[in-house]
């Protein structure tokens, strides 16, 4: 009987081990969820006063159709068509050349189309080519973060304000590029 009874209390050990205040310690500690101050109220609390702010250009679009009616949140200042600029020549010349004008070597066996027509410059809207940017196109890849999850972004993935920065710059900068100078034999 005195060996039932101590593998009774063996076997019940554990359970009174985890019973104790620390094992829930952490999982019972206070919180503030975001947007409130803590005690409840959905008032937005003041930010630390080290704290670093994070801007954000959310935008809920499925697919490029509906980025069609979107307008540029970023104004199409000297610095953002700079941005811009470097970022079409990092991810689109390959394609559409350094000037828009599609004559990069690539241009005649995808199709790529020469950024600086008339056709998308005045008839493509600027959330027309930023969703296609965003979704991509029939030989054009997505360079929108996949699924909107930030976790799985690519290497070649712009965030939202990046793209609103390469459509100032198709928009307003491209059409001022220079023509390159080809090398004559």
């Amino acid at each position: 009987m005195r060996r039932m009874g101590l593998a009774t209390a063996a076997c019940l050990l554990p359970s009174i081990v985890f019973a104790w205040p620390w094992s829930t310690d952490m999982m019972n500690q206070p919180s503030i969820k975001p947007q409130e101050l803590g005690n409840g109220t959905t008032e937005m609390a003041a930010f630390p006063v080290r704290s670093v702010p994070v801007q954000g250009l959310a935008t809920k679009v499925k697919n490029r159709e509906e980025a069609k009616t979107l307008t540029n949140p970023i104004p199409a200042t000297a610095e953002s068509l700079k941005t811009g600029r470097t970022l079409f020549r990092i991810y689109c010349s390959a394609c559409h050349g350094l000037t828009g004008r599609g004559e990069s070597p690539v241009t005649n066996k995808i199709g790529a189309i020469a950024l600086n027509d008339d056709y998308v410059q005045k008839t493509l809207t600027e959330g027309w080519i930023y969703g296609t940017i965003t979704f991509g196109s029939f030989v054009m890849p997505a360079y929108g973060v996949p699924g909107g999850n930030a976790e799985r972004r690519g290497s070649n993935d712009l965030d939202v304000e990046e793209r609103w920065h390469v459509v100032n710059y198709v928009r307003n900068g491209l059409v001022n590029e220079p023509a390159v100078k080809t090398a004559s034999k």
